[in-house]
């Protein structure tokens, strides 16, 4: 029980997650480039490393943003990078990796001792009882039917973990994993990280155990710029505040949280205007088809235009203060001429009374 829980509850040598990808590096020349490209930032789906003088790729995960170190995994089930991964055990619900591997290969051969344990000591107690009663063997078993049941059942459980007590005996031996043995098949070619069955035992079981690299019980920090503010009209900001935006698999340009939202507020700006200017229009020629015909100046027109066929690219300059400005300076225009039209018009309205009272 004390190895069951050694090794259910132990790191299993979890490769702490980058918050953002490695900068690509220019110089690799061992680098699969081309296709095997990862969509995120152009960089190399693999790197060549050198392990005891054998080169070993080693691999980009994508879910962790980082290169995977040598004999490291991503785990399905965990969703983590696992250092020497084994393999994920649903038995102890926890993967099987650097840390804890030991401990997991102590607990399936104590437990395979156990069933020997238990099946050999029933039989022995069977024994005693056909001594004691000098009767046969069938009536002693009738005695003690619990022996019975145990000995079926560890005859049963002996040979799955007996079996893997064997199996992981032979991994241990030529310094494999259960993942390398299915995978990459080290009969064919050389092992690059076996040493010799005295000193792949020594490195399993007389080894230091590193350090985990996680503190589960820290708190997580909070990104520079990512701050959860409370405004009384719109609650709590979103907590992806700050992340890049952008589908980053189809391999789109990332930006940042703000823009695309402070384009929505522009463009909100534009419709704004445009419907004031709408409405200062349709009053011109409520009061004055004729006016409103021949008194519009072309700058104010030409402005509106100009102002609704920037609304379709405004998203690429959402982040200028050009088009501001220019927006600005239409509606100083607009407000200036309806000013002198609304001036001539009253003015004209004036002298029509004034000659009507004539």
């Amino acid at each position: 029980m004390t190895l069951l829980l050694l090794t259910s509850g132990r790191d299993p040598g979890i490769v702490p997650r980058n918050t953002h990808p490695p900068e690509p590096e220019l110089t690799d020349v061992g680098s699969d480039i081309g296709n095997g490209q990862t969509p995120q930032l152009r960089l190399p789906r693999t790197k060549d490393v050198f392990v005891n003088g054998v080169i070993v790729k080693v691999k980009y995960c994508d879910t962790c943003m980082l290169y995977r170190p040598p004999r490291c995994s991503h785990c399905s089930i965990c969703n983590n990078c696992v250092e020497r991964f084994d393999h994920h055990c649903p038995w102890v619900g926890q993967c099987i990796g650097r840390r804890n591997y030991r401990f997991f290969y102590m607990f399936v051969f104590s437990t395979t001792l156990l069933c020997l344990y238990v099946f050999g000591f029933c039989w022995v107690y069977i024994v005693k009882i056909r001594d004691a009663e000098h009767s046969s063997i069938w009536k002693a078993m009738l005695k003690t039917p619990a022996s019975i049941v145990l000995i079926i059942y560890c005859f049963i459980c002996v040979w799955f973990v007996g079996g893997l007590s064997v199996f992981h005996f032979y991994l241990m031996s030529t310094n494999q994993t259960t993942y390398e043995n299915f995978r990459y098949r080290y009969d064919h070619r050389a092992n690059p990280y076996n040493r010799g069955m005295v000193n792949n035992f020594l490195e399993i079981f007389c080894t230091a155990i590193p350090p985990s690299k996680n503190n589960f019980r820290a708190r997580v920090p909070i990104e520079q710029g990512l701050q959860q503010v409370r405004t009384p009209a719109r609650g709590f900001m979103s907590p992806n505040m700050g992340k890049p935006v952008g589908d980053l698999e189809l391999g789109r340009k990332p930006v940042s949280w703000d823009e695309p939202r402070s384009a929505a507020d522009i463009r909100d700006l534009e419709v704004g205007l445009g419907g004031l200017l709408d409405e200062k229009e349709g009053r011109i020629a409520h009061a004055s088809p004729d006016l409103s015909r021949e008194a519009i100046p072309v700058e104010l027109v030409e402005g509106r235009a100009g102002m609704h066929s920037r609304r379709s690219s405004w998203g690429h300059r959402s982040g200028t203060s050009e088009s501001m400005d220019s927006i600005a300076a239409q509606m100083g225009t607009g407000e200036a001429n309806w000013g002198s039209i609304s001036s001539g018009h009253g003015h004209g309205h004036g002298n029509g009374n004034a000659s009507s009272t004539h």
